[in-house]
């Protein structure tokens, strides 16, 4: 009524009064009244604000992926806001004038489809599969610095990249790709557990034999110790053998030597003897019978004087008529019980 209205904005919008092409009232969350055909009022939301966006780009080897996340921002200056788009409210006070309140969030948008494909371009498909993090990352770090952005009085709050898919072709061949490397994998340790069991197979072979050579080495040490000992035994052996010969020998040889200084002495006794005899023969020779007798019965027994007597008496037995001889004289002969003769007289 009379081009009077009243405006009232919520916290999370900026309201610029102009008058004049001045600004003569701002703030958020303003409410008041004005004069409608001499005032403009804008009304710039400044509250946070999540961007959705799927892009699809192409990757560093010409491969497309789909890149799904949002991007977070809020009006951080409302006055290069208002000065860049027109946020201007119709006379109700609700209702914007143009369209352009829409344009800022295509232009984040659109800046930000530009920053992820500068950063997917460099990247190779598997690369770009994994790197989520590392492109919101940049693309958040760039998004900030960028001219439009900055001169659109925006504050980025940050990116998300919650996806990157590729197409469904690419997809089933990055499957089978890594399909037959898991495989591959599976079978490279499938013939590394072989292996190692082939190892260990042999090592325990080795071992077993290492352990028989150790134990045959150990048994021909021990053979060759005993026909050491064997040979030491029949050498002792031999040598005791041939030191009893050679003692054997000696003592033949000494026993020889024995034999032949008795056979000498001997030798030389009976030629004593003989000459011994020879002489006393020789001396006999000229002496008179009766003599040499008498001489040869000193020292005989009466029993040989006996049978001497007896001898001479059979040497006359033509001269004796008759012997008588008692059986007490044969006895006495007999018993060896003659009376003892001295000096050739009977006791």
């Amino acid at each position: 009524m009379l081009g009077i209205a009243f405006v009232k904005a919520e916290p999370t919008t900026y309201l610029l009064q102009y008058r004049g092409g001045k600004v003569v009232r701002e703030g958020a969350g303003l409410s008041f009244f004005y004069y409608g055909p001499t005032t403009t009022v804008s009304a710039v939301p400044v509250g946070s604000r999540d961007e959705p966006f799927i892009f699809e780009l192409v990757t560093h080897d010409f491969q497309s992926v789909t890149v799904q996340g949002q991007v977070a921002y809020r009006v951080a200056d409302p006055r290069k806001a208002s000065a860049m788009l027109d946020f201007a409210l119709r006379a109700d006070g609700r209702t914007y004038l143009s369209d352009d309140y829409q344009k800022l969030p295509q232009r984040v948008s659109s800046i930000t489809e530009v920053m992820l494909q500068q950063a997917v371009k460099n990247m190779a498909i598997k690369d770009a599969l994994r790197a989520s993090e590392i492109i919101a990352t940049q693309v958040a770090s760039q998004l900030g610095s960028h001219t439009e952005v900055v001169a659109l009085g925006l504050e980025i709050l940050g990116v998300s990249v919650l996806a990157i898919k590729p197409t469904p072709e690419t997809a089933r061949a990055l499957e089978a790709e890594a399909r037959e490397t898991i495989l591959r994998t599976a079978d490279e340790a499938i013939f590394s557990r072989r292996n190692a069991a082939v190892e260990q197979e042999r090592a325990i072979r080795e071992s077993e034999l290492d352990t028989e050579v150790a134990v045959e080495l150990k048994k021909r040490l021990i053979r060759e110790t005993q026909m050491e000992a064997e040979a030491s035994v029949k050498q002792k052996k031999h040598e005791l053998e041939r030191a009893d010969m050679e003692s054997s020998i000696t003592l033949e040889a000494r026993r020889k030597d024995l034999v032949q200084g008795q056979t000498d002495n001997s030798r030389s006794l009976a030629e004593a003897e003989a000459f011994r005899v020879g002489a006393i023969m020789k001396a006999l020779e000229t002496a008179d019978p009766r003599i040499v007798q008498a001489l040869a019965a000193i020292g005989m027994q009466p029993g040989q004087l006996i049978a001497q007597a007896f001898g001479g008496i059979a040497e006359r037995a033509e001269r004796i008529g008759s012997l008588n001889v008692s059986p007490e004289l044969l006895q006495s002969l007999l018993d060896s019980k003659l009376p003892e003769v001295s000096n050739g007289r009977r006791s």
